[in-house]
């Protein structure tokens, strides 16, 4: 017997009536393709884990959505209109899932992936653009050394929210009126966006 979890039968319970079917359908192959899943509730939705995560569902107000954690490293080619949380795009009605045998041998490849411990390869982090500090900034910085000795330590985000702030100004007067600003700001050890960072 496949071990339930009544808050996911709860949260079928609650679902639209298009959705209710989707959702009995993937759960109960989940556990067709692996009896020793376990379900459990992650963000107020429906995950399968074995040796960690495997699978999630969701229903939403117009479509449902089935999402594998390692997609990337599984072998299927899965639609071009997928959603960031949907491996087969949004869900409307039981026509919209792959065939049976397909999901469930996805399923089996998910669950033999986490057996062997395979993770997802990290990605590489973007190179960094080189800032390139308005003319304002730099003669601005230059007058204020306090400002400027901070601002040569800043970290690489502080000095781009910065700059990107100045150079979004549509207005010559508002440019300088942010160069002022952020001068100041600088010389207090302040970034950008100090008024919402936690204490």
């Amino acid at each position: 017997m496949p071990e339930i979890d009544p808050r996911i039968d709860a949260y079928i319970e609650r679902s639209a009536d298009f959705a209710q079917p989707i959702l009995t359908r993937l759960r109960k192959l989940v556990h067709k393709a692996c009896p020793d899943i376990v379900e459990t509730m992650k963000w107020s939705m429906p995950h399968f884990d074995h040796k960690g995560n495997v699978c999630n569902m969701a229903a939403f107000k117009a479509h449902c959505a089935f999402g594998f954690w390692k997609q990337e490293l599984l072998d299927h080619k899965f639609p071009v209109e997928k959603n960031a949380m949907s491996s087969f795009g949004k869900i409307t009605s039981l026509k919209d899932l792959p065939p049976d045998k397909v999901l469930i041998e996805l399923i089996r490849q998910a669950v033999e992936l986490n057996e062997k411990g395979i993770k997802i390869p990290k990605k590489k982090p973007a190179e960094r653009k080189e800032l390139i500090v308005p003319d304002g900034l730099a003669k601005a910085l230059s007058k204020n050394k306090k400002a400027k000795a901070v601002w040569d330590k800043f970290a690489y985000s502080h000095r781009k929210e910065y700059i990107e702030w100045i150079n979004e100004a549509k207005t010559e007067p508002t440019r300088e009126r942010r160069i002022t600003t952020t001068v100041e700001w600088v010389a207090e050890g302040k970034g950008r966006n100090w008024k919402y960072e936690k204490c």
